[in-house]
């Protein structure tokens, strides 16, 4: 009975959340039942192309990454793959109506980080973030609107800063893991190991009007979708202020976390904002 497959697809999925970050499971769970099951295989899809083009060292991943893209799209005609995160993923993508324009340009990402190791003008850089974290956001928009096409579109450019806002975070507080482990320098004409404060500045400024604008949308959403979302946009504002108020060099020699009672914080405070309904 594929129902029973299916099912565990998503159990896989759920656990390769929890498994690999506990702060994106916690929003996770502030989620409606009803869609979360689909954030869950949209996260599992794009955890494990970016492992492979990350963390599997020693191994052919320019191969891994290509016949991971090629059983996708097996998995996406056929309706089913025997791989339980890529049988997940191909439901949600046919449910939601998810366009391969968004597949393609995360996978392309994902390819670039094997290839690219420096960013030395702002198109290629805007190119990367675009696949590699504004179409996920627009995966899970998807999702949250439940295939309402008008409601995605109004609320489109926004899921996009928000996901901007959250992938150069990461990339300020991977410093040190991308640039001595991956030898990566994402962010254009900054140079790491020397970061000065007038980069990390205009970093943090740039990320701060992401956020801004990224909120006017984060109001918007449907209500089994805000507080996930909310938690999740607070917890990254939390890890922007450290990082504001972290020296350069400490930044690069560390990578700058929030402690679990912070987080436990942010999460009672973003649960008490929805009930008052004052996000």
């Amino acid at each position: 009975m594929k129902a029973l497959f299916d099912q565990s697809s998503i159990k896989i999925s759920e656990l390769v959340t929890n498994t690999y970050s506990t702060s994106f499971s916690l929003a996770c769970k502030l989620l409606s039942p009803k869609i979360r099951p689909a954030i869950y295989a949209i996260y599992g899809f794009v955890r494990y192309a970016d492992e492979i083009v990350d963390s599997f060292d020693g191994y052919d991943q320019e191969l891994l990454i290509n016949e991971f893209e090629r059983e996708y799209y097996l998995a996406l005609e056929r309706k089913i793959s025997l791989n339980p995160i890529l049988n997940a993923f191909q439901q949600v993508v046919h449910d939601y109506n998810i366009e391969d324009e968004m597949i393609q340009s995360f996978l392309n990402s994902m390819k670039m980080d094997l290839s690219k190791k420096e960013y030395t003008n702002y198109d290629d850089y805007k190119k990367y973030i675009y696949g590699s974290a504004d179409v996920v956001g627009l995966m899970c928009l998807k999702v949250f609107v439940h295939g309402n096409e008008e409601k995605y579109q109004e609320l489109k450019d926004y899921s996009m800063k928000l996901g901007s806002a959250f992938q150069k975070v990461n990339f300020l507080r991977d410093l040190k893991d991308d640039g001595e482990r991956l030898a990566r320098s994402y962010f254009p004409n900054v140079d790491l190991f020397n970061l000065s404060k007038e980069d990390k500045n205009k970093i943090i400024e740039e990320i701060e009007k992401d956020f801004e604008e990224a909120y006017i949308g984060v109001k918007q959403l449907p209500l089994d979708a805000k507080l996930g979302v909310y938690t999740a946009y607070k917890y990254y504002k939390r890890l922007l202020v450290k990082l504001k108020k972290t020296p350069e060099k400490e930044i690069i020699n560390t990578r700058i976390r929030v402690p679990n009672h912070i987080k436990l914080l942010i999460l009672s405070k973003s649960y008490i904002r929805y009930q008052l309904n004052v996000l």
